[in-house]
């Protein structure tokens, strides 16, 4: 492999985070325009209990600390910068996805307390009835974290069992 491609691949592995990050800002984004757009006249049935239902969030998971999105959003900028430094710095990729998505994920609901103009509220829009209203947002911060837990398990295992072969 020359070096010109080599560095190429380090440098598109070294990205792959912020590129996830960037997708599921994108990602979300649209889909919370949607919400805005086509639920202020009430709920949309999807199929058994959920719903399309439109409500803004203030707080952060389960509307937690209600009031202090502004804290919650530098908390977020800070912890996504964080990840998507770190990610450069692991070589499992998927490791790197796990992290650009609970990036993406903070950044996305960020964006939604900066430039929204809902009082730095969060746009939650997916309603199950048994569980408070969401976003892909958070759904990509959960996904990620149950990722990272995976990886980081299988991870422990992996170099355990070097260990007592050795």
């Amino acid at each position: 492999m020359s070096g010109t491609s080599q560095s190429r691949e380090t440098i598109a592995g070294k990205v792959v985070a912020l590129y996830v990050a960037a997708l599921v800002v994108a990602i979300d984004q649209i889909t919370k325009s949607l919400a805005v757009a086509n639920l202020q006249a009430g709920p949309i049935h999807i199929f058994g209990p959920f719903y399309f239902r439109l409500e803004f969030n203030s707080g952060f998971a389960f509307s937690l600390a209600t009031g202090y999105g502004s804290i919650i959003g530098v908390v977020a900028v800070v912890v996504a910068a964080a990840l998507l430094f770190y990610s450069a710095k692991t070589e499992s990729l998927w490791f790197k996805v796990a992290l650009g998505l609970v990036a993406g994920g903070a950044l996305g609901n960020v964006s939604d307390r900066v430039f929204r103009g809902h009082g730095g509220a969060v746009v939650d829009f997916i309603y199950s009835g048994f569980w408070p209203t969401f976003n892909l947002a958070d759904t990509s911060i959960v996904t990620g974290a149950v990722l990272i837990a995976i990886i980081s398990i299988r991870s422990e295992r992996s170099s355990r069992r070097s260990q007592l072969g050795s």
